[in-house]
């Protein structure tokens, strides 16, 4: 399969669909034994055309990562595999040292400071900032980036940083369209954006005015409401991250990167989405009617 990317503004190229980890994957405690499920899963995944992985030091997926890529054969400069720091954020350098060891990898393609949340000020995330970029200049992460910031945490991040974030990964969908112009002002700034929970209004939160829409859509293309939310984040230049155990629906997802919805298409998902809102992470840090 020939992928379309998204360019970063170092440079790299990101493959527009990634393979997660996460959700249905996370385990309590990241010593916990290696599922196996897990590995045939993204064994599977790798052989259907995934090249892109996503994971976490906070998911304890680094390993089945490992394994399969291992036992897939694809060569490491054929993939793009995504991990985030979240506990270790006090020492970056350390924390993707270990990770590395769990991946079985030189090197990752992206690094992401997962959770701003947990990290008690402004001055401590410019702090663990510097641990990125030097991560980054290391050689050690091709590309550098955050997930779940807010601008105000971005804010803090530019205001001190010699290497700008290239991409927050946050919750996108066509419910949570990120309000106050949030998408356009990192794009003016250079961060690209990837999402999880892309396929939030078919799954967590069916039952919205959404449904008729994508489900005429995905009629008029003969297709599923799954492939036009996937298609619809791709649209905007999206990078969204998805998952799933079952090998059709792996199929599904990948013709999701064919598809191209019409400009009509793309502008009535997004317009129908706002008139609902939905919050599936990280509900506590916000008010019920926040859209930021």
């Amino acid at each position: 399969m020939d992928w379309p990317t998204v360019p970063l503004k170092d440079g790299v190229l990101v493959p527009v669909l990634g393979f997660g980890t996460g959700t249905a994957w996370y385990k309590d405690d990241p010593n916990d034994p290696v599922n196996p499920e897990l590995v045939q899963t993204l064994k599977a995944a790798l052989s259907k055309g995934f090249i892109h992985l996503d994971t976490a030091d906070s998911y304890g997926t680094e390993r089945e990562v490992a394994i399969a890529i291992k036992e897939s054969g694809i060569p490491r400069d054929k993939l793009f595999v995504t991990t985030k720091v979240q506990d270790g954020w006090r020492d970056v350098p350390a924390a993707l040292e270990e990770s590395l060891q769990r991946l079985n990898l030189d090197y990752v393609d992206l690094y992401l400071l997962h959770n701003p949340y947990i990290i008690p000020t402004s001055e401590d995330i410019q702090s663990a900032w510097k641990g990125l970029e030097a991560v980054k200049a290391s050689g050690l992460a091709r590309s550098i980036g955050v997930s779940n910031f807010q601008r105000r945490h971005l804010e803090a991040v530019l205001e001190t940083c010699t290497e700008p974030p290239t991409v927050n990964q946050l919750e996108f969908h066509p419910y949570l369209q990120r309000s106050g112009d949030f998408i356009p002002w990192m794009r003016e700034k250079g961060i690209e954006v990837s999402s999880f929970k892309t396929l939030a209004p078919i799954t967590v939160a069916a039952g919205g005015p959404l449904d008729p829409v994508i489900s005429s859509i995905a009629t008029n293309h003969v297709t599923t409401p799954g492939i036009v939310l996937l298609s619809w984040a791709i649209g905007k230049n999206i990078i969204p991250i998805t998952t799933t155990g079952k090998g059709d629906r792996m199929d599904e997802y990948l013709r999701a990167v064919a598809l191209k919805l019409s400009p009509q298409e793309q502008e009535e998902i997004s317009r129908v989405g706002l008139q609902h809102h939905f919050r599936w992470w990280g509900q506590r840090f916000f008010e019920p009617d926040d859209r930021s």
